[in-house]
């Protein structure tokens, strides 16, 4: 009898493993998206900052963020360059990213 409580113990332990896992790796490739917005966004306002695109450079940076799926969560402008956060909400967390772009 206590085998088979060991064996249904183990099975769920492993159960319960498994579904922590798979939670957790859901969350890597939408850090990786999330990055991905923050890269455009500070890419966008950067070259309003330059003058090679027309517009307010957060506001950019904004729908540059909004159309990869994120909000921004911080921008500001030193010279030429653009820093911009972005974060997006996953299983009830705030994942954010942080990007910088200007010249070289």
């Amino acid at each position: 009898m206590s085998g088979s409580v060991l064996a249904v113990a183990v099975m769920g332990a492993s159960l319960l493993a498994s579904g922590l896992m798979v939670s957790v790796l859901s969350v890597l490739p939408i850090a990786q998206s999330v990055q991905n917005a923050a890269d455009a966004a500070a890419l966008s306002a950067a070259d309003t900052v330059s003058g090679a695109a027309a517009g307010v450079p957060c506001e950019v940076a904004a729908q540059a963020a909004a159309v990869n799926g994120a909000a921004v969560v911080d921008c500001s402008v030193d010279g030429l360059v653009v820093s911009v956060t972005v974060g997006r909400t996953a299983f009830g967390f705030m994942v954010r990213s942080e990007a910088r772009a200007g010249p070289p």
